[in-house]
């Protein structure tokens, strides 16, 4: 439950620190005087959406925080052990908002993501006020509402993940049927793209190798000229370069019988000249293989013009090509066991649907029980809250199937969703006499205001969570019918801590902890603040409450006879 909550510089609270006691708290004070602020402030610290708008004016940042007391047992502590953190000394919520957005979460003093404080708050508390009133209204929330009272959440999530599972195997059976719908098309045009590559025996390189060959073939001549005017000058021609280091060989073996240091030198001509007779003769060995060919020519370029037409059709390069004819190899594989696949998905989906068929009508029968005994407690709980009279149906309904709902998600003409096969509404008749009809098109404020706390009620045994706060529970009522709405109050703070904000002294009186809020102008600035009342507080705070700004002495002994009489 809640103990205490901090807020600095939110809208136009400064700085408030607020105590909570176990049971029923009151809240009370002047229109305006900032308790709606503190609902928002209660809702950001259990993960709602951050506004730069909050942060009090002429200050940076905005800072809420709350610790709640956290039962060892609890679901809460097993989240937090589960994220690492220590539940030990409670539950330290803190969020800063700032001017630039840049929002900030901590959960026991380490920062979290909004998703981690989602799921830790989950069952911390509830906010029960405009909202509520407006969920109610909406028939989609009204079978929320008879899972969570017949316990039949974690069924819920059966059908749903068994609906999840189903839904891509239908994407992937149409996904085949298409392909089959379309398969003498297609096979064609793969068959086609198969012969068109496999017909031109492609391999990776050879359009860089055909390229060189084409260069080659294009300057034969050149080469041609340049080598044979090479072997020339080296070795067959008069005076050639071998000759003359022949007779140059001579001269200097004459000079050696005078200096026999110049035999190596000798020796170095020799060398030089069997290499320039190796490289004369790799040289006749490539002017033989030259080419100088005008069809290899036309051949090779050719062969270049089919290659670059695959290229450009497959992808850009021979290699892109090759794997495009995989491809197409491993698509008309798949064609041709179409008929297997398809059949094989037919039969995972049957199996499915049996499944889900069976999960959904087990899950309606559940809510149709369930409707019955809620009806009853309903009604109930309404006696107690001055409509003795009303009559309350929850009307179930299959939901039906559309015209083209796939009839895996269907069991005869009904349809098969996420959350079972149901469309629930709450009917309500508050007068003797008048016919069930939708809660939404007949309740009143006041009526819908006790509609929204019988059920709290009624959920308080089934619902785990700890503190629940009422604002706006005294919405259209007055009288005997607020004083009822006070007890039930009370008696719902036996299975939460429950924190009401009211400007009702008839529900005022049954508080077993009462807070004043109101506001004054400091320097300029106009505060916000709060304050525990004692006895003789009270007495003057239900007084005001029921007889405004003037107060008498009759009713202030009023005021205290209320709270006497509780």
């Amino acid at each position: 439950m809640v103990r205490e909550l901090f807020i600095r510089n939110f809208a136009i609270i400064d700085d408030l620190h607020i105590c909570f006691s176990e049971g029923l708290t009151i809240l009370s004070g002047e229109t305006g005087a900032g308790k709606s602020i503190i609902i928002n402030a209660v809702n950001l610290l259990l993960g709602s959406r951050a506004d730069a708008s909050f942060v009090r004016t002429g200050a940076d940042t905005a800072e809420l925080e709350v610790l709640f007391q956290i039962a060892p047992d609890s679901r809460v502590a097993e989240i937090l052990k589960n994220h690492d953190y220590d539940s030990a000394d409670g539950l330290v919520i803190r969020r800063i908002i700032s001017r630039n957005s840049r929002h900030r979460t901590y959960v026991n003093g380490r920062i979290a993501t909004i998703k981690i404080l989602n799921s830790i708050t989950e069952n911390l508390a509830s906010i029960s006020g405009q909202h509520a009133h407006q969920l109610l209204l909406k028939e989609e929330h009204h079978l929320m509402i008879v899972d969570q009272f017949g316990g039949l959440i974690s069924f819920r999530e059966k059908v749903s993940r068994c609906f999840h599972e189903i839904f891509p195997l239908i994407q992937q059976l149409n996904d085949l049927k298409a392909v089959r719908d379309r398969q003498t098309e297609q096979m064609a045009l793969l068959e086609f793209e198969k012969k068109d590559i496999t017909e031109a025996c492609v391999s990776c390189g050879e359009d860089s190798a055909l390229e060189r060959e084409r260069m080659l073939l294009k300057n034969g001549e050149t080469l041609y000229q340049a080598v044979y005017s090479g072997i020339e000058e080296l070795y067959s021609a008069q005076n050639a370069i071998v000759e003359r280091l022949v007779e140059v060989k001579k001269r200097l073996e004459g000079a050696c019988e005078i200096d026999p240091d110049l035999s190596s030198n000798v020796r170095g001509l020799d060398d030089t000249t069997f290499q320039i007779e190796d490289i004369v003769e790799g040289l006749r060995t490539y002017l033989n293989n030259l080419q100088i060919n005008e069809k290899r020519l036309e051949e090779v370029e050719e062969r270049l013009d089919t290659l670059q037409r695959l290229k450009r059709k497959y992808g850009g390069s021979l290699e892109a090509v090759l794997s495009h004819l995989e491809s197409v190899e491993h698509e008309l594989s798949g064609i041709e066991n179409l008929s297997d696949n398809i059949t094989e998905t037919e039969e995972k989906l049957s199996q499915l649907h049996d499944k889900l068929t069976g999960l959904a009508s087990e899950l309606s029968e559940k809510r149709k029980n369930t409707a019955k005994i809620l009806s009853q407690k309903v009604e109930g709980e309404l006696s107690t809250l001055n409509m003795s009279q009303t009559k309350f149906e929850i009307d179930i309904r299959p939901i039906p199937a559309a015209h083209d709902t796939d009839p895996y998600l269907r069991t005869e003409d009904n349809a098969i969703t996420e959350i079972g096969m149901d469309k629930v509404s709450f009917l309500i008749a508050p007068n003797v006499g008048e016919y069930l009809k939708p809660l939404a098109n007949i309740a009143s404020g006041g009526e819908l205001s006790r509609v929204v706390l019988a059920l709290k009620a009624i959920l308080a045994e089934t619902e785990s969570v700890e503190t629940v706060i009422f604002d706006e529970v005294d919405a259209g009522i007055g009288g005997s019918t607020a004083e009822v709405v006070g007890k039930k109050l009370a008696s719902l703070a036996a299975y939460h801590q429950v924190v009401c904000i009211t400007h009702l002294p008839q529900i005022a009186k049954f508080g077993e902890h009462h807070l004043r809020i109101s506001k004054h102008v400091s320097d300029g600035r106009t505060c916000t603040t709060i304050d525990p009342l004692d006895k003789k507080d009270r007495v003057q705070e239900i007084a005001r409450m029921l007889g405004g700004v003037k107060m008498t002495q009759v009713t202030l002994d009023h005021a205290l006879e209320m709270l006497q009489s509780r």
